[in-house]
């Protein structure tokens, strides 16, 4: 107040301009006169201006200012005085509700923080939408090279090749990735609308793709058709759908087979195309996905299917029909559920010969035989090399002669020798034929030198005998198997008289005969060889018994007691016939 009471006097000599600019309407100069005491104690040298902490403070002082502005009007005898503090009162009382400029600031800051926040939150979301793409990609891509895996070891299973037929975690595989699709489709719908839709079209597109992908391969043959089909005759086979259960419901599915060419196999390049041309009549061509819930798999099976007729493409050169691969082609439309359109998925399988005669069979297995060994993972179909490696014929021939003899020993290194000797023609014991090649030709097209049949017809006609009436000595290792001349001279030739083994008889189809040591009229010895047995003699009389009663032959190569090692084979003898009538018995006896 003391301050105030100096000033007063000095005011009138101020300009009135000065007056104004000192005391505007935001702080009148009545203010200033009637709460003299009260400003003059307050610490206003504390306040910074640009102090936004001392705001809430600054305003507890306005408000107090307004308040006691209020009281001594309300004590003011002067109508005039009391009208016009209160109209002042009023003035700072709506000053305190004006938005200042730093408020405008900070209002326009926080638009601001909140715009930018959005776009880092927008871009982070398409970022992760992008990596979620790429990582669904990614596994996708790993489930459509398994489930071709799956197909090639299916493929290789005909020659013998282990196969894990289990399509249980693959539809588990594909489900999962579909649900991740359905997610990932949705989050993008949401991004859309709250952001708008034109930068989104690519990944849109992706997924759509991805999606169309997983639908079409998740057809697959589970049971193939026989590989070798005669016409007129019955087979089955059966097709599984990998995301069966997120069909929608409705409409049955209904599965359509034909049978095409490899020309027309070459041609399906494109999911949904069918070829127009008919080269066969197929009987009971249609069957529908039914979904089993113990085992959780949704399979179309086709029962009593046949070939009426088949319409052959023309040959080139010496080609024969057993060497013109088909297959049989599997097609539908499917909707799956979450998905406004049906999607048409195909499938197609193995390569099949047809034949209209049985004579034909075992040529038409040499073709598969080939194909399956040799063919490449993700091929043309069905193309094949002319000339392989005979290390990997070796393979392919070990592998099927386990697999059709249902036996764990393989053929070793001296009968896979003698296997390139008779289909090379080259009878040097030491030779290495690994790296040779071996054409197409000479395993199922020349016949062998000096026979009327080819290599082919002939290995077959071993595996046969051996699984139908050999099966056990061959897995008891009692068998030698394929042994050349040459080398049975070899390892016989220091052999005391009596001792034989067993091998295949490389003059004859299905025959296995005895090489034996016996004496010569001069006291020395000779290796001589036993007509061949076939699967005709061997089902009169067993091996076993034809060998304990072939008294010039005692020890099985190389030494063993031929009553100890094939005593298990041995006939019992027969009992009284009790019609009174004497058993008889045959007896295997060697002419020398």
């Amino acid at each position: 107040m003391a301050l105030w009471a100096q000033m007063t006097p000095r005011l009138q000599y101020l300009p009135t301009q000065t007056l104004n600019e000192l005391y505007p309407d935001s702080f009148p100069l009545d203010v200033r006169h009637y709460l003299a005491s009260w400003i003059e104690e307050q610490r206003w040298e504390t306040f910074d201006v640009d102090n936004m902490e001392q705001e809430p403070q600054a305003r507890r002082l306005l408000d107090q200012m307004v308040h006691l502005l209020q009281e001594v009007a309300q004590l003011n005898p002067n109508v005039v005085e009391r009208v016009k503090l209160q109209h002042i009162s009023r003035n700072l009382v709506c000053i305190t509700n004006i938005p200042t400029l730093h408020d405008f600031c900070w209002l326009k800051f926080s638009c601001f923080s909140w715009f930018v926040c959005v776009c880092v939150c927008l871009q982070k979301r398409v970022q992760l939408l992008h990596e979620a793409l790429c990582a669904l990609e990614q596994c996708q891509s790993c489930l459509i090279l398994r489930i071709k895996s799956w197909r090639w070891e299916q493929h290789r299973a005909t020659i013998g090749v282990h196969f894990d037929d289990n399509l249980g975690p693959l539809q588990t595989w594909c489900e999962q990735l579909l649900g991740v699709n359905g997610n990932l489709r949705q989050e993008l719908m949401l991004v859309k609308r709250d952001h708008g839709g034109a930068e989104f079209h690519t990944l849109q597109e992706s997924l759509a793709h991805l999606l169309q992908t997983l639908i079409q391969s998740s057809l697959v043959v589970d049971k193939q058709p026989p590989q070798v089909i005669k016409t007129q005759s019955k087979f089955s086979t059966t097709v599984r759908y990998l995301l069966g259960e997120k069909m929608a419901p409705g409409k049955p599915v209904l599965l359509k087979a034909q049978i095409i060419t490899e020309a027309q196999a070459r041609n399906l390049g494109q999911q949904g195309v069918v070829p127009n041309e008919n080269v066969g009549e197929l009987i009971n061509s249609t069957a529908i996905l039914e979904h089993n819930t113990s085992s959780k798999s949704t399979c179309a099976t086709f029962r009593n299917m046949s070939i009426r007729k088949i319409k052959r493409a023309d040959r080139k050169g010496s080609e024969s029909v057993t060497e013109e691969k088909f297959a049989l082609l599997f097609t539908t439309e499917i909707t799956i559920t979450g998905c406004e359109t049906p999607y048409s998925i195909q499938a197609i399988s193995l390569p099949v010969v047809v034949i209209v005669h049985g004579s034909q069979e075992i040529n038409a297995m040499a073709t598969i035989i080939w194909d399956c060994a040799f063919s490449e993972p993700n091929r043309i179909p069905f193309i094949v090399p002319e000339r392989v490696p005979w290390k990997q014929m070796c393979e392919a021939l070990s592998s099927k002669f386990m697999s059709e003899v249902q036996t764990q020993r393989c053929l070793d290194r001296y009968n896979l020798h003698f296997l390139a000797q008779k289909i090379f023609d080259q009878p040097d014991i030491s030779e290495d034929f690994s790296n040779m090649p071996v054409s197409w030709a000479q395993f199922n097209k020349e016949v062998l030198p000096g026979r009327n049949f080819t290599f082919w017809q002939w290995f077959e006609g071993v595996m046969d005998l051996t699984k139908k009436c050999l099966r056990d000595y061959w897995s008891d290792g009692l068998i030698f198997g394929f042994i050349g001349k040459q080398h049975l001279h070899v390892i016989l030739q220091n052999k005391p008289s009596g001792t034989f083994l067993l091998r295949f008889s490389d003059s004859e189809i299905g025959g296995i005969t005895i090489a034996y040591v016996g004496p010569t009229d001069n006291g020395g010895r000779k290796i001589q060889n036993i007509q061949p047995f076939t699967k005709k003699d061997l089902d009169s009389a067993g091996l076993g018994d034809r060998i304990r009663d072939i008294n010039c032959i005692t020890h099985v190569y190389p030494d063993l007691p031929k009553n100890e090692v094939f005593k298990k084979f041995f006939t019992v003898p027969s009992p009284p016939n009790p019609d009174g009538y004497l058993p008889f018995k045959l007896t295997t006896v060697v002419n020398p």
